[in-house]
Formats: structure tokens, sequence, C-alpha cells
């Protein structure tokens, strides 16, 4: 676990918490909104963005909308550079995204076969370089549900060296009716170089295991689908690293594109050649004290459910519902929350807000919702054997939850997805309250976890519920956590959770989830 301490002006950045009975929320991405911003007209928020000036992103904010489609380059600039594309699941569908640093600032078109028809789309640019952390043109397309064999164009390809070297790219493979079978669920996943020279740096050539896990999820689960809940970019000072990436060796390199390719991009290149992706942003993908650059401004810039061609940064992000036929990803920021995992309620306003948007968007679901968001809701991190003696997070976000118009999540969402922890545990109440998966064993440096027994003794959460059932994976009881990734798979009925180590071993046996409303719970 890392404490991202970093100095943020704050002031004037707090919402005031939605009371009881107040108007329903506005709509968030994916849902109800003709358009296609993310919030009606008239969602009664000063400049109709959703949320009022000094929340961190305004209306006007200089991200104007992208250029039209660019057409192939002629067949006589020779390639150069390198590219990157895969495919993320959006609150505006399917994408198609595609980075590269190429000179001719270009987009390639991607081949795919839908409705029986093969089908050429040429990419749209969404951003041009911009300074030495940006040296990237980045590009996406929106392909619709049920297309098939996506593969970019060669010919219009015009870096010399494109991942995955094939061009071609994952889809989803199920229909607005169907869901995906097997997800991998991977969290923290980064190589951890601290700035503060007292913080010790991970060893990123030789014991750094994400590369290993995101292969074995590949090789052992077979995705559809993988989930990242967030946590991708931790060389604050890549000069401390051994591995030395191209381009990310120094402090000044830090958060740059080949720091993002370092972190992230190369260790999970046959992961995303693999699966579609849902990506949540995590607590290192912070703004800097100006909201320009750095470690937010890349999240905005290549990762974001929308994307950015300023360099921005803002403090909070809009809930985005995330399609995957008839289940529903409701990914809720919760980089700023509890910032210094201190305990701290600062911006629950904010929060309450978000989680009405979601219960809202979720009532109109058309089956099972999981929310996903870094910071988990509940998750123990320490208790004792006397009923009391617990020590849990995250209390802003719980508390937002309580204090919505339903006073609890809405009842179709099944599970919250998140990481920050770095370990892997699960909790039921055994109520209609959803259980909690925490998965950030990833890849950042292993925390220390509960001993599961204590934890069954503690009551948590607000109103406060016993837990019923707590798996954390450790070494020993109470002691250091174990590297490896979640495994959720749909028998047809309802999912079941596989907990698995960085070789792809099961840790332990598999757990059912209930199918009652009023009993969630998962039988292992």
């Amino acid at each position: 676990m890392r404490h991202r301490i970093v100095a943020l002006a704050v002031a004037g950045v707090l919402a005031a918490a939605v009371p009881a009975g107040a108007a329903s929320p506005e709509p968030v991405p994916g849902y109800g909104d003709e358009d296609g911003d993310g919030y009606e007209d008239g969602d009664g928020y000063e400049d109709g963005d959703g949320y009022e000036d000094g929340y961190g992103y305004e209306d006007g904010d200089g991200d104007s909308p992208p250029p039209g489609p660019t057409p192939p380059p002629p067949g006589s600039a020779s390639p150069d550079g390198e590219a990157w594309a895969w495919t993320q699941l959006t609150s505006g569908g399917t994408q198609i995204r595609y980075v590269s640093t190429d000179s001719s600032q270009t987009c390639p078109s991607v081949r795919y076969t839908y409705g029986g028809s093969q089908h050429t789309d040429p990419l749209s640019r969404r951003s041009e370089p911009r300074g030495l952390q940006f040296p990237t043109t980045v590009c996406e397309a929106e392909v619709p549900l049920t297309a098939s064999d996506a593969t970019l164009v060669p010919a219009t390809v015009r870096a010399a060296r494109l991942h995955p070297s094939t061009g071609q790219l994952p889809l989803p493979n199920w229909t607005s009716t169907t869901r995906p079978a097997r997800i991998g669920v991977i969290g923290d996943t980064g190589c951890e170089l601290p700035a503060d020279m007292n913080e010790p740096a991970q060893n990123c050539a030789n014991r750094w295991p994400f590369r290993q896990i995101a292969d074995s999820v590949v090789d052992r689960t077979r995705p559809n689908l993988v989930v990242h809940v967030g946590d991708y970019l931790y060389r604050e000072d890549p000069g401390r690293g051994n591995d030395n990436p191209a381009g990310c060796t120094s402090t000044a390199d830090a958060a740059n594109w080949a720091c993002v390719v370092a972190d992230f991009f190369r260790p999970a290149e046959r992961l995303l050649a693999t699966a579609p992706v849902v990506l949540a942003r995590g607590n290192h993908e912070d703004c800097n004290m100006n909201q320009q650059g750095g470690a937010g401004g890349a999240w905005f810039r290549y990762l974001a459910d929308e994307l950015r061609s300023n360099g921005s940064c803002s403090l909070f992000s809009r809930p985005a519902m995330i399609h995957a036929g008839t289940l529903t990803l409701a990914s809720v920021d919760s980089s700023l929350a509890d910032r210094r995992d201190d305990g701290s309620t600062a911006n629950q306003g904010t929060y309450t807000t978000q989680f009405n948007a979601v219960n809202q968007a979720a009532a109109l679901a058309p089956g099972d919702v999981f929310v996903v968001t870094h910071k988990p809701l509940w998750m123990v991190k320490a208790a004792g054997q006397t009923p009391g003696a617990v020590t849990w997070a995250t209390r802003v976000l719980d508390g937002a939850v309580a204090n919505t118009q339903l006073r609890h999540l809405q009842s179709k969402v099944r599970m919250v997805l998140s990481g920050h922890f770095h370990l892997a545990q699960k909790l039921d109440f055994d109520s209609t309250r959803p259980p909690q998966l925490t998965l950030g064993n990833s890849g950042g440096p292993l925390d220390n976890g509960p001993i599961d027994g204590n934890v069954e003794l503690q009551s948590i959460g607000t109103p406060p519920q016993q837990v019923n059932q707590s798996v954390t994976k450790l070494r020993t009881p109470g002691g250091l956590a174990i590297y490896g990734y979640g495994d959720l798979r749909w028998d047809g009925t309802t999912w079941n959770l596989t907990f698995r180590d960085r070789t792809g071993d099961p840790l332990g046996s598999s757990c059912r989830l209930s199918t009652s409303t009023d009993h969630r719970n998962f039988v292992c």
C-alpha cells in the first residue's frame, strides 16, 4: 500500500452531501443522456458538467473535440517509432485505442467483421504530441458489439514496431443478452520507485511479478474480460529503478509515455492482446498541484473512460456505467478518497452524489452490476480478538453510500471490486450489503493482512454489520500477503471466485456467490 501524500489545494473542492429526499441524481455516462456528455441539460449544476466549478473539472477547460478521421499516410514515408494498441470497454462502448511515437502523427484503420460483412474504419486522432511527457499520437475508434476479427490494417500503421505485432485485437465475445464468462481481476500492478529516498525501491528487474501474473491470467484464466482496479504508475523516481527501460531512467521522466509503457503496457502485452479491459483510476494516477501533466495527466490522456488532449487532470471523475452485455461495471473514481488512509471523511458529499448516480443507473441495468472503485468500501486491515478492535477502510466511501437516497447500494449490485491495499481479501456480511473483494496484490510491494478469525468477530460499515466470512490470502495468519489475482467465472446462474497466485495456481478452494438478495455471501 502506498500513502500518496501530494500537496494539493483542496479548498473549495468539498461538495455538500445529498440529503435524503433530494432530487434524483443526474444520469452517468452510459445511461440516459441525450447529448453524450453523461449528464442531461438542467442538471442543477452551474456549468452543466455535473459538478460545480471548483471540483477539479469544469466546462471550457480547453479540451476541444478531437479532429476527424485521419487518412492513411503516403506509402513513401518510412516507418519509425513504436505503437501500442488495445481494446477498452468504456461508457461509450467498445473502443480500439492506439498510441504511437511515430513521426507521421497519423492514425491507422481497423478492419473487422460485423453483420456478415467486412468493415474498415479509420481511427480518429484524439491527441497529438505534447511536450516531453507526451510524445505520442493517440487514436481511437468505436467498434459495434458482436463485431469480430478486428485487425489494424498493416498499410495504415506507420510505426516501425507495433504491439501486438500481429495487429489483431480482442473484441467482446458476448452479445447484449449474454455476458463475459471469465473475468481476470488485477490491481496495484506497477513497480514501486518512490521519490522519497527513505522508502525502499522495488527490484523491477528481478522481483516485480506483474508480467508473470499478467501471463498467468492469459494462460490459466483465459479471460473474456480483464478488470484493473487501479494503480498503474509507480515510478515516481525512475532513476531508482534497476531495469532501465529506454526513456524512463531519471526523475525527469516520471509519468512520461516511456514510463507508462514500462509500468503497464510492456508487462501486460500478452494480456492486452487476449481480452478487452476495463480500467479504474487509482490514487497513483493523481493530479499534481497544477492539475496539468504528471501521472494524472497521463491517466486522462491514455487510460481514462473519456480521453483528453490537453494534458489536464481532474480531482474527480464522473462515474461511468460500462456495459459488458448483461453485466454492468459501475466505475467510481475514488483516487482522492481518504488520501492519507487515516480515516478522513473529506469530500464525502462528492462521493454521495456519485453513489446516488450509480444507484439510479444500476436500477436501469439489464442484469448484475459490479461497483469497481480503487479504494474499497469495506476492507479490514487489522483486527483483534475483542469486538471493536478493528481497523477498516474506507470510511468516507462507506459514509457516502449510507447518505444516498437509498441508504445503501442498489439491489442489483452483486459485489464491489477494489484494490489499494496490497493483498487479496473477500468479505461478506450475509445481508443485503454486497460482498467486497480487494485485489491489490498484482505487482506492488505486499502488505500484511489480518487474522480472518478475528475479522469475523468485528462489525464495520454504516450501519455496523458483522463480518460473516473473511478470506484473506496470506503466507501466515496476520502475515504478509501473496502475489496473485482474482478469477471470476459465470456458471450460468451465479459467479464463482478463485484467488490465484502469481503462477495461476488456486489459493484454496473456489467460492460461489449466493443468488439471494437478502443473504449475500460466498460459499467456499
